[in-house]
């Protein structure tokens, strides 16, 4: 017999996306840890949720025909980490690539964290969790650190040879606010001349 704490725990669970990760610690205000564990593996039997890994559970997406989905490895590293208290941040290599300034797509999901290193395969994928200094975590969580790391990806050879090619600049085709030394230059010369 499902208790008010499954209920609650199911009203908010129905509330998000189908495809949606999450741990305990998301309903940890709706009763005792125990009891949010108990009505969690309830659901689970029931097959309204499906546990990934510890600790870590899906409100599954079902497609017609091919069935349940598995959720997105950004969606589970976010999960896992959250789990720990840690922040996340792509790798280097899939930064470079979602910029487009690397036609490598990473074979494997690894996301940085300063929290504990851990992999998890959840079907035919592989999510892990590597630990960095936290120095390599600038910007995590935003755009800019997307930039960041994938300039650091690229390494101070490849980025001073592209920038030093006109037409080989991805990070100027990108950002089209961005002003080439060119126009910079042209700017301050009509600015300091007088009306």
């Amino acid at each position: 017999m499902p208790t008010s704490t499954t209920n609650a725990i199911l009203k908010r669970i129905r509330a998000k996306h189908r495809g949606s990760v999450f741990t305990p610690r998301q309903f940890a205000h709706l009763g005792t840890r125990a009891a949010v564990d108990q009505a969690l593996s309830r659901l689970q039997r029931s097959g309204q949720i499906r546990r990934l890994t510890r600790g870590v559970y899906e409100f599954p997406k079902i497609h017609p025909r091919i069935g349940v989905l598995s959720p997105s490895p950004e969606a589970v590293a976010k999960a896992m980490a959250e789990r720990t208290g840690s922040r996340i941040t792509i790798s280097g290599a899939k930064a470079a690539n979602l910029l487009g300034l690397s036609a490598q797509v990473p074979m494997q999901n690894v996301f940085w964290t300063e929290g504990p290193s851990r992999t998890v395969r959840i079907g035919n994928q592989t999510v892990t969790l590597k630990h960095v200094a936290p120095s390599k975590m600038i910007g995590a969580g935003t755009e800019a650190g997307i930039v960041i790391q994938a300039v650091r990806s690229l390494g101070k050879e490849m980025t001073s040879q592209k920038a030093n090619r006109p037409s080989g600049n991805p990070i100027s085709r990108k950002l089209p606010l961005a002003a080439t030394p060119q126009q910079r230059r042209s700017k301050r010369t009509f600015g300091s001349a007088g009306p």
